[in-house]
């Protein structure tokens, strides 16, 4: 373990799904030690979980107690327990204590109001976190340290790629990246389903699309090339592939998954907003 793990402390006001990925990237990077890590959840299971996953991880009674614990404090609960939780937690943050918000669609004026500080850094991950394949998109306040920020996106990178962004750009990256989970699992279903169609046992049809997703996205990462040049490279004249795209650009494919996130990013707007 790192001089600078052994001297990061975090807390967790919320202990689901992606403070458990967050934990355990951290610690498997070795950016912070799990003793260092103090967790409040009023859930069991969710307690039960991190116990299991993150050997040593400390856990508070209350979330004022987990506040005061870490001068890195998440925020990692569901939108609509944010202001409860902040107003408990309000009182017990430091003058140097800098939160991180991931919850979706609290920006951060309306966080700052809350919490009685402005040294706040707002994060929008996404689900493929869990498995240190994910990406956060970040904005932080002004009054944030520069030493800071720094650490939260090295502690951020543990679990995937790592973006800053203004914050205006938020509700759209919510739209693409956030949302963009479920509309590819939702694509991967699809091609599973017409492997089925086309005669493939369901196993083997699922297999091949998932790795095809990840085989492609990996090709478009590691050669920088536009999506349009990796589609034409595997567009024969009167092959397979083209015949397959003619169809998809007849029933109108691209233009659904261009509203989708477009709709997505409406929502998170609206949800800010509210």
């Amino acid at each position: 373990m790192s001089r600078s793990a052994l001297d990061t402390s975090v807390a967790f006001i919320g202990g689901g799904q992606m403070a458990l990925a967050l934990a355990e990237g951290f610690c498997r990077a070795g950016l912070v030690d799990a003793a260092r890590i103090t967790v409040y959840d009023p859930s069991d299971a969710a307690r039960e979980r991190l116990a299991a996953r993150v050997t040593g991880v400390r856990f508070a009674a209350t979330g004022p107690e987990a506040a005061a614990a870490a001068p890195i404090v998440f925020l990692a609960v569901k939108p609509q327990q944010a202001a409860v939780a902040c107003r408990e937690i309000a009182a017990s943050l430091s003058s140097g204590s800098v939160v991180v918000s991931i919850v979706a669609g609290l920006p951060i004026a309306k966080l700052a109001s809350l919490l009685g500080t402005n040294r706040i850094v707002r994060v929008m991950p996404n689900t493929p976190c869990l498995v240190g394949k994910g990406v956060s998109v970040v904005c932080r306040s002004a009054d944030v340290p520069p030493e800071t920020g720094c650490r939260v996106a090295e502690l951020l990178g543990a679990v995937g790629h790592v973006h800053d962004v203004d914050e205006g750009l938020l509700d759209a990256v919510t739209g693409l990246s956030g949302s963009g989970p479920g509309f590819v699992a939702l694509l991967v279903e699809a091609l599973s389903d017409g492997g089925v169609k086309a005669g493939l046992p369901r196993p083997l049809a699922l297999a091949l699309a998932v790795e095809t997703f990840a085989g492609t996205a990996a090709l478009l990462e590691q050669t920088g090339e536009h999506p349009a040049q990796i589609k034409d490279k595997v567009s024969s004249p009167g092959g397979t592939t083209i015949a397959g795209l003619a169809v998809l650009e007849q029933r109108g494919v691209r233009g659904a998954v261009i509203d989708a996130v477009v709709a997505a990013a409406t929502r998170a707007r609206e949800l800010g907003a509210g």
